[in-house]
């Protein structure tokens, strides 16, 4: 065989050399390379869009041609923002000291510094409820979308948080934000040493606005007050007309898509309970209200029961930021006027108004003078009974005169008294006795004129001490320490029935027929029922009433000679 020369030598050498590297990367490809990963290795304290809050992200360093071509159509993800771990935010003014948690940027405490609730004893007023916000998985300015898994990502997100302090003395601002692949949330919130505070809102979602809606979930007001859950209610102004929602006309709502929606425009809206709101007004725009209602488990007499929770959440019509002002606080007139809009709405007198407004108007100017408002009440009731008390010699006239024909109406009575009450005849005895009632210039309902006058004022009264914050645990003397609250002895309600049994034995006697003059000495028993479980600045009021009543009667029964007057000089009616 011929031998090759060198230079076929070493080109058959190289064609070798290329044939041995393609063989070699054909049988033994080498590792492919992995992708940085696209999130931060702690993402699992975040969950992402569409993930459940307490499901791990998935791994992001996988390999193939799908994800590149999903990687080169996706526009490019937001930068991620997060915390790594959760922190307590606490903003404090001489009013209120509030806690928010940077988990879902949520308030888990609002506490009112100059109110107390009704425990034994006494703490300082907490408007959130741990409890049923924690049962139910919501709490007071929580985000509210349609999207449920949208709504969860952002209330579970652990929010970056300016500034870094973790206690802020007001006026203060906080701002939380956080982001992922896709959503992008941001609060900020600035606490003046009121009870206002403005709030505004962005949410994004592949970098395009998302309509949304700021919460107040997780239940409202004093859960130590009798029966919390039936004085909460949710509400809404529109064009100055308030409209109260009570639980009952809540629909229940376990998904976003249930529950109810008015488009608005409002002037303001929020919830509420007997003597404490938290009221959503807009800055800019106009204002959609949502409410719900949820069910917790309580127990009630030691066994398992439900209990309603009001929710609702105010946003606007379109997608969008949200410019909103929160006034979270008492019911107290004076405050309510400050505001922009006035909240005075909130106070709801009822149907009486034209009888409670002057009420509190005028049990608010002696409070001035009188720093005691149970003292306040007794002045009050002295001054209106001294008004009145020209329509009570009037009445004490009229029932002087019915006396005097006492005996000739007896007798009527007696001749038509075999008669039935469904015998035409009796009719025929009430026109004689009415008869001799218009002889005589008698009004038979002038007796009563006075007691008629009192019990509107009763009532209004009684209305005033259940909706003004002013009387709530407001004390008098001794045992009695909450004016809008009974008598927890049941002392000032025994007083008031022997007071009004020993006024009627002093006031003339009108009846003749023996079952009215039974009804009449029975009705200081009816009253002392009726009142027994009222509130104790009502009942006092009473109580004085019948005290001040008892000397004039006295007054008059005294100088009986001097007030008598002919018949014909009182105008008949």
């Amino acid at each position: 065989m011929k031998e090759l020369s060198a230079e076929r030598r070493a080109l058959l050498a190289a064609v070798l050399s290329l044939l041995v590297i393609i063989a070699w990367s054909y049988f033994y490809k080498p590792p492919q390379a992995q992708k940085p990963p696209a999130r931060a290795p702690s993402q699992t304290a975040s969950p992402s869009v569409g993930q459940s809050a307490g499901t791990a992200a998935p791994p992001s360093g996988v390999s193939g041609a799908g994800q590149a071509l999903a990687a080169s159509a996706a526009p490019p993800p937001a930068v991620a923002k997060y915390a790594t771990e959760e922190k307590t935010i606490i903003i404090e003014s001489g009013l209120y000291r509030v806690e928010m948690s940077n988990r879902g940027a949520v308030v888990r405490s609002w506490q009112l510094k100059r109110y107390k609730d009704d425990a034994k004893p006494p703490r300082t007023l907490d408007l959130v409820h741990p409890d049923a916000a924690r049962q139910l998985g919501g709490w007071p300015l929580s985000l509210a979308l349609e999207d449920a898994q949208l709504e969860l990502a952002a209330n579970q997100a652990l929010f970056e948080v300016t500034p870094s302090g973790t206690t802020l003395e007001a006026p203060a601002e906080v701002r939380f934000e956080w982001s992922d692949a896709h959503l992008q949330v941001s609060k900020h919130l600035k606490f003046d040493r009121g009870y206002v505070v403005e709030i505004d809102t962005s949410v994004l979602l592949d970098g395009k606005p998302l309509a949304h809606s700021v919460a107040w979930r997780g239940g409202f007001g004093d859960t130590t007050a009798y029966m919390p859950a039936e004085s909460v209610q949710v509400f809404l102004s529109a064009g100055g007309k308030l409209e109260q929602l009570p639980h009952k006309k809540l629909n229940l709502a376990n998904e976003p898509a249930q529950r109810q929606r008015q488009a608005g425009p409002f002037d303001y809206a929020g919830i509420e309970d007997h003597y404490f709101a938290a009221a959503f007004s807009p800055r800019a725009g106009s204002l959609a209200l949502t409410y719900w209602k949820l069910e917790r488990d309580v127990q009630q007499d030691g066994k398992p029961a439900k209990e309603p929770v009001a929710e609702m959440a105010v946003g606007s019509n379109t997608p969008g930021p949200l410019a909103l002002r929160l006034y979270v606080g008492p019911k107290d007139l004076d405050e309510l006027k400050k505001l922009n809009p006035p909240l005075t709405d909130l106070i709801q007198f009822g149907w009486l108004e034209f009888i409670s407004a002057p009420l509190f108007y005028l049990l608010e100017w002696l409070h001035r003078y009188v720093p005691n408002y149970g003292w306040a009440i007794i002045l009050m009731t002295v001054l209106l009974n001294t008004l009145l008390f020209p329509l009570k010699v009037k009445s004490w006239r009229s029932m002087q005169r019915m006396q005097k024909v006492a005996p000739e109406v007896k007798s009527i009575q007696e001749r038509y008294k075999k008669y039935s009450m469904r015998d035409p005849r009796k009719q025929q005895m009430n026109q004689e006795v009415m008869a001799v009632y218009s002889r005589e210039g008698i009004n038979p309902m002038g007796g009563c004129l006075p007691m008629l006058l009192q019990m509107p004022i009763w009532f209004g009264l009684y209305r005033m001490l259940n909706v003004t914050i002013e009387l709530r645990h407001a004390p008098w003397v001794g045992w009695i320490r909450d004016l809008s609250a009974k008598d927890p002895y049941y002392i000032l309600p025994v007083l008031m029935t022997v007071t009004m049994y020993l006024m009627q034995k002093m006031t003339p006697a009108t009846a003749t027929d023996p079952a009215q003059q039974r009804m009449m000495n029975l009705m200081p028993l009816f009253f002392g029922v009726l009142f027994f479980s009222m509130s104790s600045g009502l009942v006092l009021y009473i109580f004085t009433s019948n005290l001040v009543g008892m000397a004039q009667q006295w007054y008059l029964n005294r100088t009986a000679p001097h007030l008598k007057q002919p018949a014909g000089k009182i105008a008949k009616k």
